[in-house]
């Protein structure tokens, strides 16, 4: 199998803050952040895979750091900073940026996985990735611990899927609410 280098996967998308994007704290809502890093992840996994289809298995982690408010754009880089045989660990970094002095925050990082899939629509083997940079170099190295929490989280929440009730709240006995 191919290889790439993580610089051939990066996505930079940098956007201004719109007033129908923030909360009542006049911050950028954390759902508007979250759909801006599944969208930039997934061209990062499908530029990396070269296929027309990449879904999302998880979204590991997702850590705000510091708000964005109105007067500062949103840059989000992303690229794969490892790989499985047919998913994609995908990293990104939120950089804030106050339009008015030039004062540069990371305001978020976040880690999603995506698996690449085929015409059949089942998952297809992705290259390798080469970490170059001192950053993607220790994205790489730490990635194998990420994934075993990741496939641990997984399976436990397969477990709880499967005692999680799926009866509607009128159909439930009254006890049950007592």
């Amino acid at each position: 199998m191919e290889t790439k280098l993580a610089r051939e996967s990066r996505i930079i998308n940098t956007d201004q803050v719109m007033s129908l994007d923030l909360n009542n704290y006049n911050t950028l809502f954390g759902g508007v952040l979250m759909r801006k890093l599944d969208n930039n992840a997934t061209l990062s996994a499908r530029r990396h895979a070269r296929v027309k289809e990449c879904v999302t298995a998880s979204t590991d982690s997702i850590d705000f750091l510091h708000p964005i408010h109105q007067t500062d754009s949103v840059c989000i880089e992303s690229f794969v900073s490892y790989t499985g045989k047919s998913s994609m660990e995908i990293f990104c970094k939120v950089i804030a940026e106050d339009m008015m002095t030039g004062e540069r925050r990371i305001a978020a990082t976040a880690f999603l996985t995506f698996v690449a899939l085929g015409e059949d629509k089942k998952p297809v083997e992705v290259p390798q990735v080469i970490p170059e940079t001192e950053e993607e170099k220790f994205l790489f190295e730490t990635a194998k611990e990420r994934a075993e929490v990741r496939k641990s989280r997984r399976k436990k929440s397969k477990e709880l899927a499967e005692v999680i009730s799926l009866k509607k709240p009128w159909d439930m006995k009254e006890e049950v609410f007592a």
